[in-house]
């Protein structure tokens, strides 16, 4: 009954605050203006994470008790830092080495200091468990890679919402089956959140989420799929243990994984640095074939659930097997 409650809190919190942001970013002219690679045509408020960020504050202070809260400290800061982190970026543009440098500070705090980390390859290439240095070193460049991955992918009305809405239902429902209640409570508030944000995102958006919000929810799934698989890995055999848990953290994360590793496969093959800008990811494709903003999105949710379906349908298969399947 509180995590109804929690979500509808974060929902009605979001569904006030966000058209204030609107008006204060309006009158103090933060608008994202267009060009260069961007494809809306007219000037649009950003930074909306502030929004999704206040609403889940506002869930999980109201409703988790102190020893929830206590359970979370380094999760919460390390989210606190990256949320900075993102508005900083959204007010004053930072270079690629000071959002990296930031990013890791973020990432460190919750890998080293809450200890959430992959620290078994459970089987895949005959390994199992990970020396300290490489489980660290590997989770602190996942989560740099998905986060930063989900951030690109930011680039249409409703699609980041939308995806990141689709991956913290299935989370949220697999922890609290799995015990884990506290992060299923967090990512059951992130969807009260995210839905009172769309309100306002969803085509044609009266503004956009920035790096303020895309940060945050990118580090936010990169974290609790790394949960996923540590606490999957504890769980005796039965219908919600996946016998291949890094595989199906990689398809919760499929859209933004496979465009950013395609994009940066072809630049690399053009002579082209992987990270400069441009037109070349499959949101900027589905537009260019004459899809709308919104039904692009829904292309694409739908191509993350289908993959998710097709996990949860071959749920008995190792990662050996199913690795080959997703690709």
């Amino acid at each position: 009954m509180l995590l109804i409650f929690s979500v509808l809190t974060a929902f009605f919190i979001g569904v006030i605050v966000t058209p204030m942001l609107i008006f204060f970013i309006k009158k103090g002219n933060l608008l994202d203006k267009p060009g260069g690679r961007k494809i809306h045509k007219h000037s649009v408020p950003s930074m909306g994470g502030i929004g999704i960020f206040v609403a889940l504050l506002g869930g999980i202070l109201i409703w988790l008790n102190y020893h929830q809260l206590i359970e979370i400290r380094f999760f919460m800061l390390g989210l606190g830092i990256m949320f900075i982190l993102g508005l900083r970026d959204d007010l004053v543009e930072l270079t690629a080495y000071q959002k990296l440098i930031g990013q890791l500070i973020a990432i460190v705090t919750v890998v080293v200091l809450g200890d959430i980390r992959i620290s078994s390859f459970y089987g895949l290439a005959g390994i199992y468990e990970l020396p300290l240095w490489l489980s660290y070193g590997l989770t602190i460049f996942s989560i740099v890679g998905l986060t930063n991955a989900f951030n690109l992918i930011d680039g249409l009305d409703g699609l980041a919402s939308t995806l990141s809405l689709v991956t913290f239902i299935f989370l949220g429902a697999w922890f609290i089956y799995a015990g884990e209640t506290t992060y299923g409570f967090i990512a059951f508030t992130f969807v009260g959140a995210i839905l009172s944000f769309l309100v306002y995102n969803w085509h044609p958006a009266k503004i956009f989420m920035g790096d303020t919000g895309s940060l945050t929810l990118g580090f936010t799934l990169s974290v609790l799929c790394i949960k996923f698989v540590e606490s999957n890995g504890a769980l005796n055999p039965g219908s919600f243990r996946f016998s291949a848990p890094l595989a199906t953290a990689i398809t919760l994360m499929v859209v933004p994984f496979y465009d950013t590793l395609r994009v940066f496969i072809k630049r690399a093959r053009k002579g082209k640095s992987p990270m400069s800008a441009d037109k070349s990811h499959v949101h900027h494709f589905l537009l260019r074939m004459g899809f709308r903003h919104d039904q692009v999105t829904i292309i694409l949710a739908g191509v993350k659930i289908f993959f998710i379906a097709l996990v949860l349908g071959l749920n008995g298969l190792p990662d050996i097997v199913m690795f080959p399947i997703l690709g």
